[in-house]
């Protein structure tokens, strides 16, 4: 006696491999996507509507050329090593009580150059730091 009936199995579709496979898939062509580029971007550097600078006596004015040059304190940093630029900061921070360090970079400069600067700080000792920029409305008119 055969008490099984005629039972039709229908065909089963996993779909845990399936979803396993999408997902590897979709993170493979996250990682590989590349991106466009930053540097592709016109950007306007730097402008800020704040009010006018005062003279404070334990100021240490860094500025960066557009080449990439350094003068702290309107006196040029031979070379433009981190290690010469840290040298100079150390030099004008000796002569200051609790120095402040203002980074005066011209908009056209590498941000490396800037970096660097922040850099040499760091190796300095420096931890009071701030940018300096100018007014919007003198931003379109040459010094």
């Amino acid at each position: 006696m055969n008490f099984r009936g005629d039972r039709h199995d229908e065909p089963e579709i996993n779909l845990i491999p399936f979803i396993d496979v999408l997902l590897v898939i979709l993170i493979f062509l996250m990682l590989s996507t590349t991106y466009s580029k930053f540097t592709e971007l016109q950007v306007t550097l730097p402008a800020a509507d704040a009010d006018a600078a005062r003279d404070r006596p334990a100021e240490i004015i860094v500025a960066v050329a557009a080449d990439g040059r350094y003068a702290v304190d309107k006196q040029p940093v031979e070379g433009r090593s981190v290690e010469l630029l840290a040298a100079a900061l150390r030099a004008a921070a000796e002569q200051r009580q609790n120095p402040f360090l203002i980074i005066s970079a011209d908009a056209t400069a590498a941000h490396q150059a800037v970096i660097n600067v922040l850099d040499a700080a760091r190796r300095a000792g420096l931890v009071r730091i701030t940018f300096a920029a100018q007014n919007p409305a003198q931003a379109g008119t040459a010094p």
